[in-house]
Order: C-alpha cells, then structure tokens, then sequence
C-alpha cells in the first residue's frame, strides 16, 4: 500500500489550458497516459499554481488579442516563473514559437500533433511533481556549471599540454548545461558563471548561456539545443594557443598583440581538424565566428550567404557576452547598452536574428 501511494503521489499532475471548442481533446487524451490533466479555459488560468502540479500546457489561438492579454497577465506573473510551462502552437512558423516564448512559454510543441514526440517533449519538459523542487534547480545549476568548467579546463590547460579534445568531451557536458539553464534560468547562469577569476574560461562560459537560452527561447529542438551548446563550448578553442599574458593583459592590447589574438579562429580551427572527428558544422564556428556579413570580418573575410546561420548566431551572443562581461579596462556595458551596440552595427550581423535575440540580450526571457 505504501509503495502504491508513493507512486501516486509523484505522478505528474498537468494543467491544460484551452480556448478551443473542443477544449483540446485530443492533446488531453495524448497527455492522459503519462499524467493527470485538469482541462480548464484559459479565463479560469488561477492567479497561483496548486503546490503539487507539475507544469501548465496552453493551447490557444495566437492570433487572438484577447486570448494572449488574459494568458501574459496570468503567466508572467512570479508565481508562475519557476513553473514549466508548454505552449501550442498552430504550426512551426518562427513567429509563432517567438510568441509563445515573449508569453512565458519555457517549451513549444506544433500542430499536428505526433504523439509518440509529445510524450517525450512531456517527459522532458515536466518532471513527476516531487522532481522540480527548488534544490533539484540549484543542483541542476551547479552540475550544469560544473560540466562546462571541465570542458573549460580540457581546452585552456590540458590542451595546450598535448593532451587531445574529443567530441565526447563536448557530448558528456552539453545535457547538463542545457538542464541548468532550462531548470533554473539565464540570470543564474550568468550569476554564477561570472564569478569566475579566469577571463578566458568566463567568457566561453557566457557565450554558452546565452547561446543555450537563445536556442530555447527559440523554441529549437533538443538536438539543435545541443549543436549550439556545442558551438559556443567551442568557438574560442584556439584562444588556448595564445600566450595567457596577452589573454589575461590588465589594459588594452596593443596592435601587435590584437594581430596575435586574431590568430586564434585558424589555431582552433587547425588543431581540431587535425585532431579529427569534430563535425565541420563546430569547426566552421570555431573558424568563422569573428566574420561578418558585410565582408569585413576575419579570418577569410566571408560575407552573406557564405556565413552560415550557426555561425551567425554564435557571432551574436559571442559579442554581446564580451559587451556585458567585466573588463580589467573598462566596466561592463548594461545588457540595454550592449544590445544597443550591436543595433548601430549594421549590416555586419543579422540583424532580423539579432531582433529574435532581444527578449534574452535584455533579460526578458
């Protein structure tokens, strides 16, 4: 009898929101075999969660004004924050997945529905309501931390000392980074990540946050989630053949020593191709992150089209961490302000996906 209340009692509990007529039937019926669902109008969305449900799933019409009013004033409210909360979305137009995501949505699903991805996405999304607790968050957050401080250490101190990088080392971090910052939030990665005494490994580690929430907020898949975890674990690999007194100089850089900084997309680049068994994706990023779309960027100087959109994106959080991360020669640019830098640059980024990245550049995600 015990075993059977314990069971009970940790089954997920979800609430669906619907402003369908046929209040979401089958969405319900898909949910049923893996939790229990309470099906309510959106209007009846409570003011405050019940203490033992595990998420919130919200199928309603986009399109309708009134609809996404009553849902943002529910959803945005602190009582919500710390809940999962999965949004439906009419189809898999990027609009659609950036609204959902400016309403609160923490993961999306799209019609039509496949309900064998669903129960994953269900899984995934909504842990047994005794799994989302507070502590599991801030041991969520520091496992993620941890994971990417060793693959920090593997490219800044074991590298350089001969000892080879593999993908595996990249693969074993990425999943606990991706549930640190989906399970606790932006501003905790950050929070914590920046205390770190190394320049170098601080800033990769920026870079990574902005990169995971960016993809999330995005709605992407788990396996592109993962290619931009990888990216931006990456992209600074060959900062690790630079000599650390011109990485770790108190002051600005010289040209000399700006030059020697420059070198570092080609070293990451050669000593990974070399290595072998990196996918060309990370090693274009590794490569290419520091070019831009008008054509003056480096190492080769690409422009348009020939800059792919991994890198285009990497290219955007990568700057805007080095905006907002402290400097021995300068203080640290608000998120506004740094957001702001990149507007008034142009035709050198992307600046419809830079658009997309405003809501997590400005801590609004």
């Amino acid at each position: 009898m015990t075993a059977l209340a314990n069971k009970t009692s940790t089954k997920r509990r979800l609430l669906l929101a619907s402003d369908r007529s046929d209040q979401s039937s089958e969405l319900a019926s898909i949910l049923q075999s893996v939790s229990e669902v309470d099906t309510i109008a959106t209007s009846d969305i409570p003011e405050a969660p019940a203490g033992d449900l595990s998420g919130i799933v919200v199928d309603i019409n986009l399109r309708s004004a009134e609809s996404v009013q009553r849902v943002r004033n529910k959803l945005r409210a602190e009582a919500y924050r710390a809940l999962p909360r999965l949004f439906v979305l009419a189809d898999a137009l990027h609009h659609g997945s950036m609204q959902a995501w400016a309403l609160g949505a923490t993961d999306t699903i799209s019609r039509p529905f496949d309900a064998e991805g669903i129960l994953a996405r269900i899984r995934s999304a909504f842990p047994d309501s005794d799994g989302y607790d507070a502590t599991n968050q801030g041991q969520a957050l520091n496992t993620g931390v941890a994971a990417a401080h060793t693959v920090m250490i593997k490219i800044f101190e074991k590298l350089p000392a001969g000892v080879p990088l593999t993908m595996d080392d990249i693969v074993q971090a990425e999943n606990k980074i991706l549930k640190a910052i989906k399970h606790s939030s932006l501003r905790e990665w950050l929070t914590t990540v920046g205390c770190h005494h190394t320049d170098s490994y601080r800033h990769c580690l920026f870079v990574t946050g902005f990169a995971v929430a960016f993809a999330q907020h995005l709605g992407m898949r788990d396996d592109d989630q993962r290619r931009l975890a990888r990216a931006a674990l990456l992209h600074d690999v060959g900062k690790a053949f630079i000599p650390v007194a011109i990485l770790d100089k108190p002051g600005v850089l010289t040209v000399e020593e700006m030059c020697e900084i420059q070198k570092h997309p080609r070293v990451g680049f050669d000593a990974l191709a070399a290595q072998g068994g990196f996918p060309p994706e990370m090693l274009d990023v590794i490569l290419h992150h520091h070019e831009f779309l008008d054509g003056t960027g480096y190492p080769d100087g690409l422009s348009g089209n020939q800059i792919s959109d991994i890198v285009r994106l990497t290219t955007i959080v990568d700057i805007h961490a080095a905006l907002v991360e402290k400097r021995a020669y300068r203080l640290p640019f608000t998120h506004a302000k740094a957001f702001e830098v990149m507007e008034q640059m142009g035709s050198k980024l992307d600046q419809h996906l830079l658009q997309a990245f405003r809501p997590v550049a400005l801590g609004t995600y």
